[in-house]
């Protein structure tokens, strides 16, 4: 069995996530091959489109949000992401169990305990049914039926309860940070397209083009969801197995080729939550231990990186002048140039009329 060195699976990652040459490809074909965009933020799947794609604009993606071909809504390890309309009315019930798992929570489970969620779950369908309504006001309706309970907990438990989706304006471009308010709509309706069943087969294989190659626990760590070993074993026949330096097999689909480990990697800056830094079990391709440690407490708000030579260097951030650059490591004289040039680009798109790039 061929063993992939790490450079190989860098290498093969970035070219797959086209990080090693921006794309032609409309911004729609590239949020497919993405399978799901980090959108915790809303400003943030701008940034990773921006990274990805030759002469990205604001109105590509927004363009794609106000005629409903993508959809912002909780799917993959129960957070925020953008993806197309067709593929949330599958993912979304693939992943559904580590959806819902969240009512457990004591978040959740102290104000919902006692509660028959199917009913609701209906309550919360009969609201929205020909409606978008904001998170407070759904709780409004739904208080009645369930008394001395909190509204807003109600409304965001119907979320994880039914396929919704956050309408425009909550995932356009604009003022950074979580934005208020955020307008819910049930998905078929938003969409016109019927919820499917869940599909791990199809997930499996999506996310093989996109992360590939890599292992079930890689499949997990992307997804949320466990036990994935039954499904990758049945589709064994259909795909390509190798192994990494650590004794790891990984799979692939057999048509899809490897990089070229020698292959000079630009610069690339990632959102914060950009699933590039977050789709393996193993990272070490992309990004070391010891810098997973060292971003480990800020990791829960999301920490925007930028890569170097394919691998994750430093942390960013946008300040009121410009951007600021935090290198983990010495940057050489060409690198830094590459970087100062990088970031001055990303300033121009994220943030007009800032123009200072200050390193740390």
């Amino acid at each position: 069995m061929t063993v992939l060195d790490r450079r190989t699976l860098n290498r093969t990652l970035l070219e797959r996530q086209f990080l090693l040459d921006r794309t032609g490809l409309p911004a729609l074909d590239v949020v497919r091959r993405l399978v799901a965009v980090q959108g915790q933020e809303p400003n943030w799947p701008y940034v990773g489109l921006w990274t990805r794609i030759d002469g990205f604009r604001h109105t590509a993606l927004t363009e794609l949000f106000t005629r409903r071909a993508v959809v912002r809504s909780t799917v993959l390890r129960r957070t925020q992401h953008v993806l197309a309309a067709e593929d949330f009315a599958w993912l979304r019930p693939t992943v559904q169990p580590v959806v819902s798992v969240a009512l457990t929570h004591s978040y959740y489970a102290d104000e919902i305990g006692g509660i028959a969620l199917d009913a609701l779950a209906k309550a919360g369908r009969d609201a929205l049914t020909g409606h978008t309504l904001v998170r407070h006001r759904l709780g409004q309706l739904l208080a009645p039926g369930f008394p001395d309970r909190r509204p807003t907990r109600l409304a965001q438990a119907v979320e994880l309860l039914e396929p919704l989706v956050h309408p425009p304006p909550n995932g356009v471009w604009g003022a950074w940070g979580h934005r208020r308010e955020t307008p819910v709509a049930l998905a078929e309706e938003f969409t016109g397209i019927p919820m499917a069943g869940a599909d791990h087969r199809t997930m499996v294989l999506r996310y093989l083009a996109a992360f590939g190659p890599a292992g079930v626990m890689d499949v997990q760590a992307w997804s949320g969801l466990t036990r994935l070993r039954e499904v990758t074993e049945a589709l064994r026949p259909e795909l390509r197995t190798y192994r990494d330096e650590h004794g790891t097999e990984l799979f692939d689909l057999p048509g899809l080729p490897l990089a070229d480990p020698g292959r000079p990697a630009p610069v690339r800056f990632l959102p914060a939550y950009d699933n590039v830094a977050l789709g393996h079990r193993d990272r070490r391709r992309i990004i070391t231990d010891e810098d997973r440690r060292r971003i480990a407490p800020n990791a829960s708000t999301g920490v925007p990186l930028f890569l170097v030579d394919g691998f994750v260097h430093g942390s960013w951030s946008l300040t009121e002048e410009g951007l600021r650059v935090v290198p983990f490591r010495d940057l050489r004289q060409a690198e830094r140039a590459a970087v100062q040039e990088e970031a001055t680009r990303l300033l121009a798109f994220a943030a007009p009329g800032r123009d200072a790039v200050v390193f740390a």
